[in-house]
């Protein structure tokens, strides 16, 4: 899976090569399907998700799901997973594949409500900030769990069945309402979560489940109930397309001044984005899939990050670098992560003017910028670095490859076909 398994250090080489032009594929987004993966414990049987991005992220957690008894083949972007019954799924598996990515978490609540206990390690992901899982553990322990944990371990039982609640979330965290929903389908009596995430993938998920034969009312909406049942069956989902990766290439045709088509992109699913992105002077048309033409220079536009239906915190990197090339200032707020503008520090190596402050980042845009060595620090702070380099004269370098194959599925493949020149080196 990924970008290829080339040995020693590699790094993305991009040269400005013009405007991009054509259409490209997004593929499934990868914060519905790793959560729909781990769905699939929760009913014993031989499950398909189609459209499913070939990534890194993809790859670990089959590999979880493998630990924990599952058989996974992944071929032409349709992932099988064969589950077996509750006796013989392991409620535990290695350390290093819980801390390769925080969306190990989700396999929590399933081995919960499936297995009656779960014992992981801390999860891992992405750097940038605090993001704490008492959210999780406070609404499972309503459920009926118990939690003995360590500083790096997590450890949880329960007697009987876990027993549906009543749980409101101190914040709308798309995590944790992932787990608690995949929890309840399977507790006794009825479940309802107050100040849930309202995320397409939520939803996505939450349809996943229904066709399992899940009792969900209040999809998209910030109020879930669910009404357990005994037992599920397996089934076959198609995973949304990434709203994220479908901004990235979005992003391309804006600052190079292009025309690209993603064909599976979801407008209504990015609806705020794209008031942002025309304001940036952007033509859009959404009649199949988005095609965004872009402005012979970005405008400068003020962006708050804030949960769905807001601006999403992964779309910030991208943002800040679109208006990196913009015409006058902008400012960039970051309201749910703290420790997420780290990347900034690699814009400015390729000539960015941005000055930080606390949450907000003030962007002079300015058409100085320069090919450079460059870091990606996380998957959509790599976007950022290759997202400029398309246009910044000079070559750029994006080491932490890594990174972006996460959640990217042959990034520097799909960029050829719109004309860039990026290879991996």
């Amino acid at each position: 899976m990924g970008f290829g398994n080339t040995e020693g250090v590699r790094r993305l080489q991009i040269t400005p090569n013009g405007p991009l032009s054509g259409s490209v594929t997004a593929y499934g987004a990868k914060n519905a399907v790793l959560k729909q993966m781990a769905a699939c414990l929760l009913a014993s049987g031989v499950h398909r998700l189609t459209h499913v991005p070939d990534i890194s992220d993809v790859a670990t957690m089959s590999e979880l799901l493998e630990h924990l008894g599952c058989t996974v083949t992944f071929a032409d972007h349709v992932l099988q997973i064969t589950v077996p019954d509750a006796q013989s799924l392991r409620p535990s598996a290695p350390e290093h594949l819980f801390q390769a990515m925080r969306a190990s978490l989700v396999v929590m609540g399933p081995l919960l409500a499936r297995c009656g206990q779960v014992e992981m390690a801390l999860p891992g992901g992405d750097d940038f900030g605090t993001r704490p899982i008492n959210f999780h553990t406070d609404g499972l322990t309503a459920m009926g769990a118990t939690f003995t944990n360590s500083s790096a371990r997590i450890h949880a039982t329960t007697e009987d069945r876990l027993r549906g609640t009543r749980f409101t979330l101190e914040y709308p965290s798309h995590t944790a309402t992932d787990n608690l929903l995949m929890a309840a389908v399977l507790a006794e009596g009825r479940t309802v979560i107050d100040n849930a995430a309202r995320e397409p993938e939520v939803e996505d998920l939450g349809r996943q489940l229904q066709a399992m034969g899940a009792h969900i009312e209040g999809l998209g909406t910030s109020r879930l109930a669910i009404e357990g049942v005994a037992e599920l069956t397996a089934a076959t989902h198609e995973v949304i397309p990434d709203r994220v990766v479908s901004a990235t290439y979005l992003a391309a045709a804006m600052t190079t001044g292009g025309e690209v088509q993603v064909t599976d992109a979801r407008a209504d699913h990015m609806e705020m984005l794209l008031r942002k992105m025309r304001a940036m002077g952007a033509e859009i048309d959404t009649t199949s899939g988005i095609t965004l033409r872009g402005p012979s220079r970005v405008l400068p536009v003020d962006v708050a990050t804030l949960p769905y239906p807001g601006v999403a915190t992964d779309y910030k990197p991208i943002i800040t670098a679109m208006l990196a090339t913009a015409s006058g200032v902008s400012v960039v707020t970051e309201n749910l992560f703290d420790g997420r503008f780290r990347y900034v520090d690699e814009l400015i190596k390729m000539g960015a003017v941005i000055e930080t402050d606390g949450h907000h980042a003030v962007v002079h845009g300015t058409n100085q910028l320069h090919g450079a060595d460059v870091l990606a620090h996380d998957i959509r702070a790599g976007a950022a670095c290759v997202i400029v380099g398309l246009l910044a004269p000079g070559t750029t370098h994006v080491s932490g490859v890594e990174h972006l194959e996460r959640g990217y599925d042959d990034l520097p493949g799909r960029l050829r076909s719109l004309g860039a020149k990026v290879e991996l080196v």
